[in-house]
């Protein structure tokens, strides 16, 4: 890690750490204060919604007594319920129904001593019934509020109920009333947004109570109060339904919410100060440390030419002068080594011309002493074993020729150009004598044209593809294919041709002897095919690498940049097989 790496961290930690702190414990006294605060709101609320029941239930009490004082004085509700006036009880159909609009009632039943339906104001269809379940529930509940599942024409009506009964001509009559109780419950907890109330019916489940800590991510629940329900669908007796009142965390989450956003931002603007700091203490500090490390990188073998000026007195001047004497005697040494390596190389080299002009010249001065020979002792004989003995003359000057040839490829002068890869593997493929295997030729149609010198590209596939059919002697079924391809992307688009044999390939170690100079497999070879293809694809900023295996031929890839696109480092790799 750098100085200023270090130096930003710690001026980093340093400010971060003591944020940090101080915004969780804010965010955590924000999150305990509100949690009591909400707490004692629904407290209040749970309170408020008791009493407004009980208000409620009290106004429906005392409408029902004023109305049961009301229908006893009505003679018209005598003479239907003792005389039986055919007048009258066509009234007293609608009795309820209208009795229940004046007195702003949302439920209204008038029945009999034995359950049978007088008048009904939620629902006139119930006329004649005999259900007795519902006023012997409430009967059995007393004067507590009492919720009723109601029926109506089309559905339903949730109610608070109460019971009153009044006594006409000796008979008794039972009148049951409610007020509808679903928009005062919406309504009794307006107040506290968070807060939300839900009925839980018999037979359904209650939400379990969760954590009061408001940590939790969905609603919590603060209370829940039991009520006597009767469902006059089903029910004939009283059971109890739930109001659960909840509370979500709105409030507390977007509080938390504003805090993250406030720390998040003091949190860039210290990041923002301790980069800055640290840039600022760097570029005191350690910039004449940075110079010093940039011209000690910038030293490379074939680039000594660095100097370490300086005109401090303290340690860093000391440090610039030691380095510019090392670099000094770097700049010597390397200079000694470099003649070294080129004595070296030209003595190689002309031991291995002098080895390979012997070679050649041994034949010729033995068949020139043969000939002498002849001269002397039987010249008549002497055109006869000529003739004999220009094979191995006209063999021994080819092969010099050759050697000759083949030396002066190591410096060739390219030519880059507009070049047609698949035009250059035809005329390869047809020029090529491979009397004894198959060549095959499996061009690209769509290939694009490269830069590279067209003689070059020939003198490389040509030993590539020499390579490939030596290998197939002894092989009647051999196959050599030359295959191209476009690959790459449009940045690094490259041609790449292959030259595949189904010969025996090669082991490990003669693949890693195979771009050696002057190291050959074959008799009569000069060892320098594969060394001189290397070298001119990277001439042409290409890539070769050779995959092979023993039994499984051998396969040669050069890959060419195309023309106009950006050429890859340039690479020669032949331990990829």
């Amino acid at each position: 890690m750098s100085f200023r790496a270090r130096l930003f961290l710690a001026l980093a930690l340093a400010a971060l750490l003591p944020l940090s702190a101080l915004a969780f414990g804010v965010r955590r006294e924000m999150t305990r204060r509100l949690t009591a605060e909400n707490a004692r709101r629904g407290d209040a609320a749970v309170a408020a919604l008791r009493d407004d029941l009980a208000r409620a239930s009290a106004a429906v009490a005392a409408r029902l007594a004023t109305l049961t004082a009301e229908l006893g004085r009505d003679n018209g509700l005598r003479l239907a319920l003792v005389q039986g006036d055919a007048g009258a009880r066509r009234g007293l159909l609608d009795l309820a129904g209208s009795s229940m609009r004046s007195s702003g009632l949302a439920m209204l039943q008038l029945q009999d001593s034995a359950g049978r339906i007088l008048s009904s104001g939620h629902f006139r269809n119930a006329y004649d019934r005999v259900e007795p379940a519902l006023p012997m529930a409430l009967v059995a509940v007393g004067p507590a509020p009492v919720l009723v599942r109601a029926r109506t024409a089309d559905t339903t009506l949730l109610v608070l109920a109460r019971l009153d009964s009044l006594r006409v001509a000796g008979g008794r009559y039972t009148i049951i009333g409610g007020t509808a109780i679903e928009p005062r419950l919406r309504g009794s907890l307006a107040r506290d947004p968070d807060l939300s109330l839900r009925l839980v019916e018999p037979g359904t489940a209650v939400p379990a109570a969760g954590a009061t800590t408001q940590a939790e991510a969905g609603p919590s629940l603060v209370a829940t109060l039991s009520l006597p329900f009767v469902d006059e669908r089903a029910s004939t007796r009283a059971d109890t339904a739930r109001l659960v009142v909840t509370r979500s965390p709105g409030t507390l989450a977007a509080l938390r919410r504003s805090i993250d956003r406030w720390f998040l931002a003091a949190l860039a603007a210290t990041v923002g100060l301790a980069i800055l700091g640290a840039w600022w203490l760097s570029t005191r500090v350690s910039r004449p440390l940075t110079e010093l490390a940039a011209r000690t990188a910038a030293i490379d073998f074939d680039r000594l030419d660095q100097s370490f000026p300086s005109d401090r007195a303290d340690e860093i001047g000391a440090l610039a002068t030691t380095l510019g004497a090392m670099t000094e005697r770097l700049r010597l040494g390397a200079a000694r080594l470099r003649e070294a390596e080129r004595r070296l190389a030209t003595g190689d080299l002309a031991r291995q011309v002098n080895h390979d002009i012997k070679n050649g010249l041994v034949p010729i001065r033995n068949v020139l002493r043969h000939l002498s020979e002849v001269a002397r002792d039987d010249p008549a004989a002497l055109p006869r074993i000529f003739e004999e003995r220009r094979g191995t003359l006209e063999s021994s000057l080819a092969y010099l020729d050759t050697l000759a040839r083949n030396y002066a490829r190591l410096s060739p002068a390219a030519q880059p150009a507009a070049c047609d890869v698949n035009a250059v593997v035809a005329e390869i493929v047809r020029a090529t004598d491979a009397a004894h295997a198959t060549l095959r030729a499996a061009p690209d149609p769509a290939l694009p044209v490269v830069s590279a010198d067209p003689l070059v590209l020939r003198r490389i596939l040509e030993n590539l593809v020499g390579n490939a059919v030596d290998s197939l002697a002894g092989h009647s079924d051999g196959i050599v294919t030359v295959g191209t391809e476009a690959v790459g992307s449009a940045e690094s688009a490259q041609v790449r041709v292959t030259v595949t044999d189904t010969g025996p390939g090669m082991s490990r170690a003669e693949l890693d002897r195979a771009f050696d100079d002057f190291h050959t497999t074959k008799a009569g070879g000069t060892g320098l095919g594969l060394s001189i293809v290397r070298r001119l694809v990277l001439d042409l900023g290409g890539a070769l690498r050779i995959e092979t295996a023993p039994g499984a031929g051998t396969r040669a890839i050069v890959e060419l940049p195309v023309r106009g696109a950006a050429a890859a480092a340039p690479t020669a790799d032949g331990r990829n097989g």
